[in-house]
C-alpha cells in the first residue's frame, strides 16, 4: 500500500476524465495513486472546482487520504480505504457538471458495503458534459444491462453560469457486474425526446426546437415523439433551453444525443444540432453513442465476465478510459476490432475476481 502508482494526467484526452476513471479504480483495487500533469494542456491547467469536489467525494466515500488537492493543483496523491456506504455530499458552487460527479462516484457506490446516497450540487444541464436527463434516460438503461441501476430524485435544476442544481442519487450495491454483449444494431423503432425552456423564456421556443429536431430526423424514423414544455419556476428559476433525444432499436440499443441552447444561435439550430448528433450515431449503426461509449469502459472492466460492444469511431475519451483502466487493473485487457463497413467492436476480458 505504500508504493504509489504514477499516472500522467496529460496523456490522451488529458482532462478531468483521467481523474474520474483513476480515482474510483484506485478505491476498488485498493491501489494508492499519484496523478501528475493534471489538465496540463488546458488553458487553465490543474484542478477546477468540479474536479476538486469530485476527488473529495471519492475520498469521503472510501475513507481515503487525499493530498495536494486544491484549485489549480496539477498533482495529487490518493490512498484509498474501504468503501463502506452511507450518505455523501458534493457541492460545486459553479455550474460544474453533476453528471460528471455522478460518473466518478457510481463505480464506488456499486461496490460499497451498504446503500449509498449521493446529494450532488452544481449544473444539471450544461455544455461540455451529458445533461442529467441523458444520464437517467440513456445511460441508466445501458447500465442496467450490467445488472445494476440507481435511483434518482431531481430537486432543482442548475444552468450555466450560476449552477445551483441539486439531485439525490441512491445506489443499492451488488456483488458483481455482468458482462454485456451489444453487437447487433437492428432497426430504429422509435425516437423520443424532451425539449425544454426555463426561467423567463417563452414556452413556444421549446416547440420550435422540437419541430426542428423532428424535421431533421424523419429520414431515419417516422415514429418520433418529442415533448416540449416549460420547466416549473420553483425547480428551474434561471433562464435556459435545451433538448434531449433518445432512439430505441428492436435489438435493445439505446442511443442518445442532446444540445444546450446558446445566445448566439436560434432555437431551430439547437434542435438541429441535437438531431444531427443522433443521426451520426444511427448512421454508424453504433449500439451506444459516443457519450456512453467512454462511460461504459470502466463497467466493462469491472464486470465479472467478458463484454463486447459495437460502436462508431473510437473517441479520444474512450482511448483515455482504456489507457487508465489497463494501467490500474492489470488483469483486464481491451481489444478494438475494426469492422469492414465502418465502426468498431470494443472487446474486454472483464475482471478475474470480484471485489
Amino acid at each position: 500500500m505504500s508504493e504509489l502508482l504514477n499516472i500522467d494526467g496529460s496523456l490522451f484526452e488529458g482532462g478531468g476524465q483521467i481523474l474520474r476513471i483513476a480515482l474510483p479504480l484506485s478505491c476498488l483495487k485498493r491501489i494508492p495513486i499519484r496523478i501528475f500533469n493534471i489538465r496540463a494542456g488546458r488553458s487553465k491547467p490543474g484542478l477546477m472546482e468540479q474536479h476538486l469536489k469530485g476527488a473529495e467525494l471519492i475520498r469521503d466515500m472510501s475513507n481515503g487520504k487525499l493530498a495536494g488537492a486544491h484549485i489549480g493543483s496539477t498533482e495529487i496523491t490518493f490512498h484509498p480505504s474501504e468503501i463502506k456506504g452511507g450518505s455523501f455530499r458534493a457541492f460545486v458552487k459553479t455550474a460544474g457538471s453533476i453528471s460528471l460527479l455522478l460518473q466518478a462516484a457510481l463505480p464506488c457506490a456499486i461496490f460499497a458495503k451498504e446503500t449509498v446516497t449521493l446529494t450532488l450540487h452544481g449544473g444539471t444541464n450544461t455544455e461540455m458534459a451529458p445533461q442529467i436527463d441523458y444520464m437517467t434516460e440513456v445511460f441508466r438503461p445501458i447500465l442496467e444491462k450490467f445488472a445494476v441501476t440507481f435511483h434518482f430524485e431531481l430537486n432543482r435544476r442548475g444552468y450555466f453560469p450560476k449552477g445551483g442544481g441539486e439531485v439525490v442519487v441512491t445506489v443499492d450495491p451488488i456483488n458483481k457486474l455482468n458482462g454485456i454483449y451489444l453487437n447487433k444494431f437492428g432497426t430504429v423503432t422509435s425516437i423520443c425526446g424532451w425539449s425544454f425552456v426555463a426561467g423567463t423564456l417563452p414556452e413556444h421556443l421549446s416547440h420550435k426546437m422540437a419541430l426542428s429536431a423532428k424535421k431533421h430526423l424523419v429520414s431515419v424514423c417516422k415514429n418520433i415523439n418529442i415533448v416540449s414544455y416549460k420547466e416549473n419556476r420553483h425547480v428551474a428559476p434561471e433562464n435556459a433551453l435545451g433538448i434531449i433525444l433518445v432512439a430505441h432499436t428492436d435489438s435493445g440499443c439505446i442511443i442518445g444525443a442532446d444540445a444546450i441552447g446558446k445566445k448566439s444561435e436560434n432555437v431551430e439550430k439547437t434542435g438541429e444540432r441535437a438531431a444531427e448528433a443522433l443521426k451520426i450515431s444511427l448512421e454508424q449503426r453504433a449500439c451506444v453513442d459516443e457519450h456512453s461509449q467512454d462511460q461504459i469502459i470502466i463497467f466493462m472492466a469491472l464486470a465479472s465476465g467478458p463484454s463486447s460492444v459495437q460502436v462508431g469511431e473510437i473517441t479520444l475519451h474512450t482511448k483515455t478510459a482504456i489507457y487508465v483502466v489497463e494501467i490500474i487493473v492489470k488483469d483486464v485487457k481491451f481489444r478494438i476490432e475494426p469492422l469492414e463497413g465502418g465502426g468498431n467492436i470494443i472487446h474486454c476480458t472483464g475482471q478475474a475476481q470480484h471485489f
